[in-house]
């Protein structure tokens, strides 16, 4: 999934308050204990991966039956989509999916043809991350207090590294920055609200519980990382061009946004000079992918490694049971790797 490169800054992309509404617009006609529903007569939710399967738990609680389809431990960039779940994807009430992230999920969705689908996309605002520079860098300026709407940059490794974040080249890692998960988590409430009027005060309700729990989330990484001896980490995969941004930090990535992609000789030597330049200490990676790459640049540069995890899917080895456990457990590893005060 190849992310479009734009030079110095991200190229942000403003859905209209119109193509939301399109999107959840089709739930309108969709009635509570008439339209469908699991058998024990919950409305019957699909999602495509983990993190969109958290806020329909979250929001749905007792009312929802709801089912991934990314397994634990599945990367879901690499996700194939078997005809049998296109099959159970198709009576869904309500199909939940991120276009862009995972492409056999995009076509299985259109073929599916299921009435209230809702691309989470159209929930919040998606940008481009991107440099035509190849440096594998992405920037969010100022001191951390509010970087959601500053300028920013990505410089994602490689151009051609074999992979395209959907059509309009736009980087899908949202839930990483907590303010963009709850403007999907407001989405996500909208549509059961409209999809179950019978149950909608209970939706609403617990989807102002779970932004209150991301607005606190917010503010711990904000005072966490408000003072620290580098704005810079190294991470295996970059999925954190959001998060970076939101909080004023400088993400290198090795591989760009595939962790599985081999990175060049030239960005290995590039990556241990910006690590002397800007006193990095650690070489993060993930759960769900190798860390052999990290581990030959950590050796190469005499860096520590750690776990960064982008939270694509839970297993035994996370480090929390869900969401916001990883989460803080994120923050925990970026202090001590940038040496908050």
């Amino acid at each position: 999934m190849n992310i479009r490169r734009g030079r110095n800054r991200s190229i942000r992309i403003a859905l209209t308050a119109s193509a939301a509404a399109l999107s959840l617009g089709v739930l309108s006609a969709c009635g509570g204990a008439d339209s469908g529903g699991s058998a024990d007569g919950k409305l019957a939710v699909t999602a495509s991966f983990y993190p969109l399967e958290f806020l329909v738990e979250q929001i749905g609680g007792d009312h929802v039956d709801v089912t991934t389809l990314t397994g634990p431990g599945v990367e879901p960039h690499d996700l194939d989509i078997t005809p049998r779940q296109t099959g159970q994807m198709s009576e869904a009430d309500v199909l939940l999916y991120l276009r862009g992230l995972q492409p056999a999920v995009d076509k299985a969705v259109d073929q599916a043809g299921v009435e209230n689908t809702v691309d989470a996309a159209d929930l919040t605002t998606l940008e481009a991350h991107g440099s035509s520079s190849g440096d594998g860098h992405d920037h969010g300026e100022g001191d951390g207090h509010d970087h959601g709407e500053e300028e920013g940059h990505d410089h994602a490794e490689e151009e051609g590294d074999g992979h395209d974040h959907g059509d309009s080249g736009l980087d899908p890692h949202v839930w990483l920055d907590p303010v963009k998960y709850a403007e999907m988590a407001d989405g996500v409430g909208a549509a059961l609200q409209k999809a179950d009027p019978d149950h909608a005060a209970d939706y609403r309700k617990n989807t102002e519980a779970l932004t209150g729990k991301l607005k606190k989330l917010d503010q711990d990484y904000r005072d966490g990382l408000k003072n620290t001896d580098t704005r810079t980490f190294i991470t295996t995969h970059a999925a954190f061009g959001y998060l970076a941004e939101r909080y004023g930090l400088d993400q290198e990535s090795i591989a760009g946004v595939d962790p599985e992609s081999e990175p060049s000789p030239a960005r290995m030597k590039e990556l241990q000079k910006i690590a002397a330049e800007e006193n990095v200490t650690t070489v993060f990676f993930e759960t769900l992918a190798s860390d052999r790459t990290a581990k030959v640049l950590a050796e190469d540069t005499g860096l520590r490694t750690g776990v960064l995890d982008p939270l694509e899917g839970i297993t035994e080895k996370s480090k929390g049971d869900d969401y916001l456990e990883v989460m803080e457990a994120n923050l925990a590893a970026l202090e001590k790797a940038l040496g908050a005060k």
